[in-house]
């Protein structure tokens, strides 16, 4: 009896641990697709924001990293929950709700969007081998221009693919700013402070909490997350939908979460080092030379393999949101390789020009605040109609929380605007 005791309890335990792991691979089956939109919001627009935010104005706007973040899995959850609803991608879906007219110029709108994206993106990837490596900016632009298209190149072999490449860049980027913080060594306890209580102290610190925001929520990942979840999609049942966005929810918190803690970090970082010693960052440049004497050697080369990372990794990810919103709004059956190219093209066209990197940097800024309403009213006017949607139609409460953030993002990127034009 007592071996049959000790045979069954075995039994019990094998089973259970059979089935935790079974849970944990159906889990996992579903990470990924949040984790390439994430790589937009540590992209290198972040790094400037964030590192001048904090050399100015120390640890009082790590509030607004955490707002941004809120929102940002909110518009990415609308996102993805479209893309199962329906089986299309945003950019397709509006194609079948709008004009005709319509779609030419939102596609025109959108497309403006993923090139402003993607210069950002080479300006970080090249400024990061220029800092690292010293190469010519020139040529730093073809090296980035040759590893993103290799990266997008990838997809040919499966999306699963792309997305272990992006969240190895992520682990990259998180690596690097855990060793900034540790040699950093910031104060904690302001830290925790500023992180859930709102404070501007000056018209300066709201045009960088405004640029936070407009760097963080970004208008050609709520286009792509819609596609990337069709990857998992198949001919579901409402319950198959659920359980699908049930686990897509999973993925957007853990990886938009990954992406807060990474921008947290740069805020931080930038206080401790920068602010503490009286030195007021404007570019990613000078905050790569005065790491060096602040915190030594390993420090500045952590930053420059962040950038590095940030840059290759978000390139990409622009290129593909290109290519779903051409695709989606008015079916051009153009190469996809060409479609790459185009993306691409105007990114290393302005490097090449010699255009001043930060000029660039805030024209393409001034070009995503005109863009950020369309994908959001368009996203919000999709997922409320319940003949597309079905049973994940959005609920009141979520079409209230849905206007109320569309509101502020709106009228905080035209604050940005007037600040860029009239500052």
């Amino acid at each position: 009896m007592e071996v049959n005791t000790g045979t069954a309890e075995i039994s019990r335990v094998t089973y259970k641990k059979e089935g935790s792991f079974q849970k944990l691979k159906g889990i996992l089956k579903y990470i990924g697709p949040a984790f390439i939109v994430s790589v937009a919001y540590i992209d290198p627009g972040n790094f400037a924001t964030n590192i001048s935010g904090g050399s100015k104005f120390k640890y009082e706007l790590i509030w607004v990293i955490l707002c941004s973040n809120l929102m940002a899995i909110f518009l990415q959850t609308l996102s993805a929950k479209l893309g199962i609803a329906t089986g299309c991608s945003l950019p397709e879906m509006c194609s079948r709700v709008f004009s005709k007219k319509a779609n030419w110029t939102f596609w025109i709108i959108a497309e403006i969007g993923a090139m402003a994206t993607d210069l950002a993106e080479f300006l970080g990837g090249t400024l990061g081998l220029y800092l690292l490596f010293n190469i010519p900016m020139i040529y730093a632009a073809l090296i980035t221009g040759i590893c993103t298209f290799l990266i997008v190149y990838m997809e040919k072999y499966g999306q699963k693919i792309v997305e272990v490449i992006i969240a190895t860049f992520v682990a990259i980027i998180g690596v690097s700013y855990i060793f900034e913080l540790f040699l950093a060594k910031p104060q904690w306890g302001q830290v925790a402070v500023h992180s859930v209580i709102p404070q501007i102290s000056s018209g300066d610190a709201l045009l960088i909490a405004v640029g936070m925001l407009g760097a963080t929520v970004m208008p050609h990942v709520i286009y792509l997350h819609s596609q990337l979840v069709q990857h998992r999609r198949k001919e579901f049942s409402e319950q198959d939908k659920k359980l699908h966005l049930k686990m897509e929810k999973l993925d957007i918190v853990l990886a938009m979460n990954i992406a807060f803690i990474v921008n947290a970090a740069m805020v931080i970082v930038s206080a401790a080092v920068f602010f503490n010693n009286g030195i007021v960052v404007d570019t990613i440049e000078q905050a790569q030379y005065s790491l060096k004497p602040l915190l030594g050697e390993l420090s500045s080369g952590a930053f420059g393999i962040a950038l590095i990372a940030a840059g290759f990794s978000s390139s990409a990810v622009g290129t593909m949101a290109g290519q779903t919103i051409m695709k989606g709004f008015v079916n051009l059956s153009i190469p996809v390789n060409l479609r790459r190219i185009v993306t691409m093209a105007p990114a290393i066209i302005i490097i090449a020009l010699g255009v001043n990197p930060m000029n660039a940097l805030i024209i393409s800024q001034v070009a995503l605040s005109f863009i950020l309403p369309f994908p959001i009213l368009q996203l919000l006017k999709i997922t409320n109609r319940k003949d597309l949607m079905g049973s994940l139609v959005n609920k009141k409460s979520v079409k209230t929380i849905g206007m109320i953030i569309a509101g502020i993002i709106i009228s905080l990127n035209i604050v940005l605007l007037y600040l860029t034009i009239f500052k």
